[in-house]
């Protein structure tokens, strides 16, 4: 059973592009879309709407930086507050270049910061290669619940 990514985005445009990215890039898992920080926590921590969702965490989050409620930096350090949310991988897909975003984003735990490109063929090509290194190619950490893989 695949694990689901977590798409956490506010902008319209930037979540459409994001979703056509992940669809031609051929990915299997879920995108579970959520458009706000104070959602995203919500349905990490299974309450509020997503109270009832079923057990187990993301393979990835793909995490705006500025959203509305709650922002992105806010909802990666309750991420890494929390035991069993710490080890999720996180990327910050943001349209930021501002040093003391990258710089603290690092600081509190990111796996990764990936700039948006502006160029539609770019944005593409570098959300497909996200998608296909955290769902796909990734290792995730003991005790995922991702269903082993099989090498034959």
């Amino acid at each position: 059973m695949l694990k689901p990514i977590l798409l956490v985005e506010d902008d319209a445009r930037d979540l459409e592009l994001t979703l056509v990215a992940l669809e031609r890039s051929q990915l299997a898992n879920e995108v579970i879309v959520v458009r706000d920080g104070a959602e995203a926590l919500d349905y990490l921590l299974r309450e509020g709407t997503h109270a009832d969702r079923a057990e187990g965490n993301p393979a990835v989050i793909l995490l705006d930086l500025k959203l509305p409620k709650v922002n992105g930096l806010e909802v990666l350090k309750a991420v890494r507050g929390t035991a069993g949310l710490k080890s999720i991988p996180v990327v910050m897909l943001t349209s930021s270049q501002t040093e003391s975003d990258v710089v603290q984003s690092y600081e509190l735990g990111v796996n990764a910061y990936v700039v948006k490109p502006v160029e539609f063929k770019q944005f593409v090509t570098a959300i497909a290669d996200l998608g296909v290194f955290w769902a796909v190619l990734n290792e995730p950490p003991p005790g995922s619940l991702r269903a082993a893989r099989r090498y034959e």
